[in-house]
């Protein structure tokens, strides 16, 4: 028999013995497992876009959910900047944020120059990369190494970078979640580049992606956000699978709720998609719209996103719609809360997601539901929803027809779907199951053994 030995409960937290031996280290570290006192956790994320891309509304929600079961917790994040709980510290990592400046190309200064992380970024970001991920990995190595005993515990939210690992090699257990495998949008991106050197372009951008993969593979644990995720980074990255669990994120049903005074609009659809990213699929559901409306000549299409030059705008003014379909952005939770309290069917045509927050927040908010398959989004939607196959403009529109037609199917999809949400989908069990795997990786990363409580008499 070790030392000290662990006793596992199967929830809420971890149990152990306290031998009257040992260190004031390992006392302390055994009240972290145990829940004796509250866990310190540093959650970094390269950007974290609190409008936009699910990173930013992953460490906004993940962050609160867990200050709400009583842990300590600091976001570490490069520009954009996350909205947090007033409970949540905040530690700003500058980067040279080159999206946001008018000409990256001639910002170059002698501070720049005398600074190896910073002139790697500006040179990668000039040269069609993509620097983000590692330069933020090298600055926080940087900052943590006079800050690693102030953490119990860091969780990574899919940077990915070398960073991390030289991190853990300095004695703090890292978490890793990995939301879908980046090599799902290189694929599609690279398939829709419309000559040979677009397509060179895409592959320089996604060049990153073999730096996370070789850190994916040396994480353990790693969180997945779905069973669709963790089959395909086991796929693409290479990961056993016995290193992943599967932990479903959580949908903000607080935010995003039915209005019932609202009135919904008798021919409305709504959708939250990218115009310009291809994995969102909002062509396949432009073209449906298309035809839609030589049924429903009065139908309107709202997309919560921005329209850019591109494929979607080409693909509008082909058919004729271009001021047909409203695109709004800008917009905060309680904007798009009444939009879909006013839509009549919501839809996620989506080639492929990680996870889907839009489709989880639609149902969320009592609205009626079609659905592609891409990835994860029979999981999230599960029986609530319409769901078809992805990238299918016929199914697409056949499923919003029948649902128009049918009033009654989109009263009862509209309780099913809150229904659904609340009962499988809440940051506090995201929360809960993200921190028994906090105590177990400490446990793990302090050698202490684990056993079965069954078996510790």
């Amino acid at each position: 028999m070790s030392i000290i030995q662990v006793y596992i409960l199967t929830k809420p937290a971890f149990r152990m013995k306290s031998p009257s031996n040992i260190n004031g280290t390992t006392k302390d570290l055994i009240s972290a497992i145990n829940g004796d006192r509250p866990l310190k956790i540093l959650l970094p994320s390269y950007r974290s876009n609190p409008h936009t891309g699910g990173q930013g509304i992953y460490m906004r929600l993940i962050s609160k959910a867990i200050v709400d079961l009583g842990h300590e917790v600091d976001v570490i994040s490069g520009p954009p900047y996350p909205y947090l709980d007033q409970r949540v510290g905040l530690i700003e990592l500058p980067s040279l944020d080159m999206y946001a400046r008018d000409n990256p190309l001639t910002c170059l200064n002698k501070d720049i120059m005398s600074n190896r992380i910073d002139l790697f970024e500006w040179w990668s970001h000039n040269w069609g990369g993509f620097p983000e991920p590692y330069t933020f990995g090298e600055r926080l190595k940087n900052y943590m190494k006079t800050r690693i005993s102030d953490y119990d515990i860091m969780h990574d939210n899919q940077t990915l970078c070398y960073g991390m690992l030289e991190v853990r090699n300095m004695g703090l257990p890292v978490v890793g979640t990995i939301h879908h495998p980046i090599t799902k949008d290189r694929h599609i991106e690279i398939t829709h580049a419309k000559s040979p050197f677009l397509k060179l372009l895409k592959w320089r951008w996604y060049s990153f992606l073999n730096m996370q993969i070789r850190v994916a593979r040396q994480l353990d644990p790693l969180i997945v956000v779905s069973d669709s995720t963790k089959r395909d980074v086991h796929k693409d990255f290479g990961v056993p699978m016995e290193r992943m669990q599967r932990i479903h994120h959580g949908i903000n049903h607080e935010a995003f709720r039915p209005i019932p005074e609202i009135k919904r609009k008798p021919n409305r659809l709504m959708a939250t998609a990218s115009a310009d990213v291809p994995l969102k699929g909002l062509i396949y559901l432009i073209r449906a719209y298309a035809e839609l409306l030589k049924e429903f000549p009065d139908l309107e299409l709202i997309v919560v996103g921005s329209l850019r030059e591109g494929p979607t705008m080409q693909e509008l003014e082909k058919r004729g719609i271009r001021d047909r379909v409203q695109f709004i952005s800008g917009l905060d939770e309680e904007d798009i809360r009444k939009l879909y309290a006013e839509a009549t069917i919501a839809v996620s045509p989506s080639v492929y997601e990680g996870f889907g927050f839009p489709a989880g927040e639609a149902l969320s908010c009592g609205v009626p539901l079609v659905s592609t398959d891409g990835g994860s989004l029979p999981e999230v939607v599960g029986d609530a929803g319409i769901i078809v196959p992805h990238s299918n403009p016929p199914a697409l529109a056949q499923a919003i027809a029948d649902l128009l037609n049918n009033p009654d199917k989109r009263d009862a999809l509209s309780v099913k779907g809150r229904k659904h949400i609340l009962e499988n989908f809440t940051w506090s069990r995201c929360a809960q199951e993200v921190v028994d795997m906090y105590r177990a990786t400490i446990a793990k990363n302090a050698n202490i053994q684990l056993t079965n409580e069954d078996n510790s008499t």
